[in-house]
């Protein structure tokens, strides 16, 4: 009898380095997890360093492995998703970053989005790449740092230094510097990469002065692209292949075996990301959602539309160490549960502005709705209503856009163990909230694409049948109630706009 063969899964959040290995029935078998430093150098500012992140997700392997559950010679593959946006600019010889890595939810850049916008670039750009100007995305955070890094243009111009996606970094890295490689879900996050004929945009890297030397190969999102080095501490799964790559929304909707047209997930992590399969066709959006590349597999690309809150569980932590209102994320959910409702209060997380429908980068966070008899239940129940709120805001423009009516919504990350916030969720949508047994699709999602292509799966349907669903959570809110909520919520969200111009 055959051995069992397994995949590991690199997770590489913004906050923390998972390694996961997952059996063929999609189940975890051993994990573990490192958290990394977060800097804020500058109001608006966040920045990781980019060494700090490769030694915490290299450890977080070791210590996986060292819980002697798998074998390492029965890893078939290695499959890695990973914040998207975020920006490493590195030394092709020393392998030693310029600058620390800058964020995907960093501002700094928002100046220089809205000069792009005066010349009149948002249009092309849209048209291109599917994405809006915005200083989420990597193009304007390469240009920042060439600009003002001393010596880092120069250096870039004579082919000197690298840019990559944190994929990139990582495979660049554990392959011993041999592959410089990304795949088609992260590369249409840059704002330079053309979705419709697969290649980076000349003009585009023209106008961020952008080295065309300096970005990665593009490549599947399930394929072998170099094996596993000879990296300290990680001997035993040396040549192990790196099959495997996504970025981390995408690889969740892959997770959930979101493989038909109008199917969508949710993630609820740091933020909230809804992404909605639509198939082989793009879908220019009039909502103001992204349209981008979910997958490349066998020479066929799925495309997505996407819509993201910046801040979900983001503000729960918020709550917790910043106002210490609660003293655990968990208690969140019990004080909401005291009361039935937030009592009129509503609160906007635009703590870094909002994203979709909306793209206000000069949003604030807002509180309104306050009376004498606010108490902490209602934050907290307003603090989970804003994360429900915000999600709805997408599916309807989702609707709207793709003329699709959703089933239900399948949802995973951190926050969707909580009962009340699905309950919530599904309430506030007015759609069936679908949780399955394992909540790691993002995980799951690079597991499986790296398992495809080296033959631990032989299709996607073989990947559907091991999804299996933990609760089904049903609207029970009156449709009059939910109206009257949603319209109070849209006046809040006017409230908070536009309040740093």
């Amino acid at each position: 009898m055959a051995k069992e063969k397994y995949v590991m899964a690199l997770d590489q959040g913004t906050t923390s380095s998972r390694a996961i290995i997952f059996n063929k029935k999609g189940e975890i078998v051993a994990k573990a997890q490192n958290e990394f430093t977060q800097h804020y150098p500058n109001h608006g500012w966040v920045e990781h360093d980019p060494m700090e992140i490769l030694l915490s997700q290299i450890g977080a392997i070791i210590k996986t492995l060292g819980k002697g559950k798998v074998d390492p010679k029965d890893i078939a593959g290695i499959g890695i998703t990973n914040q998207r946006e975020t920006t490493v600019v590195w030394d092709k010889k020393t392998g030693k970053p310029v600058y620390n890595a800058i964020v995907w939810q960093c501002r700094r850049t928002a100046e220089l989005c809205e000069d792009l916008k005066s010349r009149g670039l948002g249009d092309y750009v849209k048209k291109k790449t599917g994405l809006l100007i915005d200083a989420y995305f990597s193009g304007t955070k390469i240009k920042w740092i060439l600009d003002n890094v001393p010596g880092a243009r120069q250096r870039a111009e004579k082919g000197e230094l690298l840019f990559g996606t944190i994929d990139t970094w990582l495979i660049w890295n554990l392959t011993d510097g041999a592959v410089h490689v990304t795949d088609y879900s992260n590369a249409c996050r840059t704002m330079l990469f053309d979705i419709d004929n697969l290649c980076w945009d000349e003009t585009l890297c023209k106008e961020l002065d952008i080295p065309m030397c300096m970005l990665p190969e593009v490549k599947p999102s399930s394929c072998v692209y170099g094996n596993v080095g000879k990296i300290t501490g990680l001997e035993e799964i040396r040549d192990v292949p790196i099959s495997g790559a996504c970025g981390d929304q995408p690889s969740a909707l892959f997770g959930q075996a979101c493989f038909e047209s109008g199917q969508a997930k949710n993630t609820y992590g740091t933020g909230c990301f809804l992404l909605m399969n639509t198939g082989e066709k793009r879908i220019d959006s009039r909502s103001n959602l992204l349209s981008g590349i979910a997958w490349g597999i066998d020479g066929k690309i799925t495309y997505a539309l996407e819509g993201s809150a910046f801040n979900a569980g983001s503000v729960i932590k918020w709550l917790r160490d910043e106002t210490g209102i609660i003293e655990s994320a968990p208690q969140c959910d019990d004080f909401a549960a005291q009361v039935k409702d937030s009592n009129g209060l509503y609160f906007v997380p635009a703590f870094t502005g909002l994203g979709a429908p909306y793209w206000d980068m000069y949003a604030r966070g807002t509180m309104i709705g306050i009376t004498r008899g606010t108490n902490r239940y209602h934050i907290c129940r307003a603090v989970l209503e804003s994360i429900a709120f915000q999600m709805t805001d997408l599916l309807e423009a989702m609707t709207q856009d793709s003329n699709i009516t959703l089933r239900d919504l399948r949802v995973d990350g951190g926050a969707s163990v909580s009962d009340i916030l699905m309950q919530i969720q599904s309430d506030i949508a007015g759609v069936k909230v679908n949780r399955p047994e394992n909540s790691e699709a993002t995980a799951l999602g690079a597991a499986y694409l790296a398992g495809l292509a080296v033959g631990v799966w032989d299709n996607m349907e073989e990947i559907e049948k091991n999804r299996k669903v933990q609760k089904i959570f049903v609207p029970s809110l009156e449709i009059s109630k939910r109206n009257e909520m949603y319209t109070s919520w849209k006046r809040a969200v006017e409230r908070s706009r536009n309040w740093e111009r």
